[in-house]
């Protein structure tokens, strides 16, 4: 189902109210996102561009260019296949360069979409910020963690919107989940797993290499940029997350997701001690980064977290998040949380069966009288509860009805740079941990690793 029948299938069914009840125990969720309630004016519509026109590049744009009042107008791509690409897919007149700074030189463009390799997030973020546009960035927001501090001071200083792409954030299942732990429906907090696995080929990042890959095609100098200079490598060009020095692994493909899910959800800053594990145990094609990893971390005070990515788990690709607290679980998986809620015990119970009979009923009798049986019947039933993002739902369209919205009324970005930094920071604190073979310690306040 598009984004547009998507629309019309909320108005069709009502969804006037935060929730609908649509089965046993199971409530149908409504959006709950800024986007225009009425057509928008051409005087007032966004015009955008797109820096990273590959696979998730293009994915996203296709969905962006569905909320009300935007515009594309130009691409940006070191890949003569994908610039042409994209007028096939957007329209001979979309103006395309492997050049960002002559997009960032434009006056008609408003705000970019950046959906590079993450060793160029930073530096475009900062040009396009400081050159008056508005910036959306894929996530990790960062690639090291110098990083951070430039993007959130340009931010600042500029008083551009800086929004990161963890769409997390938007979902209506995470903003449920987030109410019902804020109202104790678990009661308290003590431990979170999260999770994502894969089992294939393009889920390991093995994408497909164009037949025409070569300097002539790919701006091989552009695409490297900070990266150590090598000769041209269309596997690199093409495959880029399998390298470090163009990514940052699963940590910052895959857990910076759960990281951004946990933060949101549970009102924290992020982790203070991280400890990863793992290794390259299946995808040994020249690969320099794991393809399982397992981590845990401290939040201080509040709960652990403990974090799993496995590209060889033998079954399908699956994500999800479980809260596990003192009266309950709550468990996020794709566009909706169910919540499980057993009431805490009221009495603490007994062994007395290797007792003689007579000290049996003496221990009994005095129990009861202290605790009275209040439930002659057993103990209450576990309460379970649903709750569902409608048919078709698409929390990256909602993201990105949030950013455009930031920027047509300049409130603050619902991921703004601090907190995109604090999910990352913690994800790529597990990478620390993994190739120092050590604990490694991030404070999440300041925002700094900690020696």
């Amino acid at each position: 189902m598009n984004n547009l029948n998507r629309r019309t299938f909320l108005k069709t069914v009502g969804l006037a109210t935060a929730e609908t009840l649509v089965g046993p125990n199971v409530h149908l969720l409504a959006e709950d996102q800024a986007e225009a309630a009425t057509p928008v004016s051409a005087n007032d519509t966004i015009q955008f561009a797109l820096i990273g026109a590959g696979i998730r590049g293009q994915g996203i744009t296709q969905t962006a260019i569905q909320v009300p009042g935007v515009k594309l107008v130009a691409v940006c791509d070191t890949y003569q296949g994908r610039r042409d690409h994209s007028k096939e897919l957007w329209g001979p007149s979309i103006f395309t360069t492997v050049d960002y700074k002559e997009i960032l030189a434009r006056k008609d463009i408003d705000a970019v979409v950046v959906a590079t390799p993450d060793h160029w997030h930073k530096q475009i973020a900062v040009d396009a910020m400081h050159a008056g546009k508005d910036v959306y960035c894929e996530k990790p927001m960062i690639h090291k963690y110098s990083d951070g501090p430039e993007m959130i001071a340009a931010a600042r200083s500029t008083s551009k919107i800086l929004q990161i792409g963890s769409q997390r954030v938007s979902n209506v299942a995470y903003i449920k989940a987030k109410e019902l732990l804020a109202a104790g429906s678990i009661g308290q907090l003590n431990m979170v797993t999260a999770w994502w696995d894969r089992n294939s080929a393009m889920g390991a990042w093995d994408y497909t290499v164009p037949l025409d890959a070569s300097t002539e095609t790919c701006d091989w100098p552009q695409f490297l940029g900070t990266a150590p200079k090598i000769p041209f490598s269309a596997e690199q060009f093409f495959q880029w997350r399998k390298w470090k020095a163009y990514g940052s692994g699963v940590a910052g493909d895959l857990f910076v997701h759960l990281f951004s899910g946990t933060n949101f959800v549970t009102g924290t800053h992020g982790p203070t001690r991280a400890m990863a594990t793992g290794g390259l145990r299946y995808w040994k094609d020249g690969r320099n980064v794991p393809d399982v990893m397992l981590a845990l971390f401290d939040y201080p005070e509040a709960f652990n977290l403990s974090l799993r990515v496995n590209f060889v788990n033998g079954g399908s690709e699956s994500e999800g998040l479980i809260f596990t607290g003192s009266e309950g679980t709550m468990q996020i998986f794709g566009d909706s949380v169910s919540l499980s809620r057993t009431p805490r015990e009221t009495e603490p119970g007994y062994t007395i069966e290797t007792f003689t009979v007579a000290m049996q009923k003496e221990i009994l009798k005095k129990y009861r009288q202290k605790y009275p049986l209040t439930h002659p019947n057993g103990p209450p039933a576990l309460n379970f509860e649903k709750y569902a993002a409608a048919p078709g739902y698409d929390d990256v369209y909602s993201h990105f009805a949030n950013f455009f919205h930031s920027v047509r009324t300049r409130q603050p970005a619902i991921e703004d740079a601090v907190f995109g930094y604090r999910a990352a920071g913690a994800a790529l604190l597990s990478n620390r941990s993994y190739y120092s073979g050590k604990i490694e310690h991030w404070n999440p306040e300041t925002m700094e690793l900690v020696s």
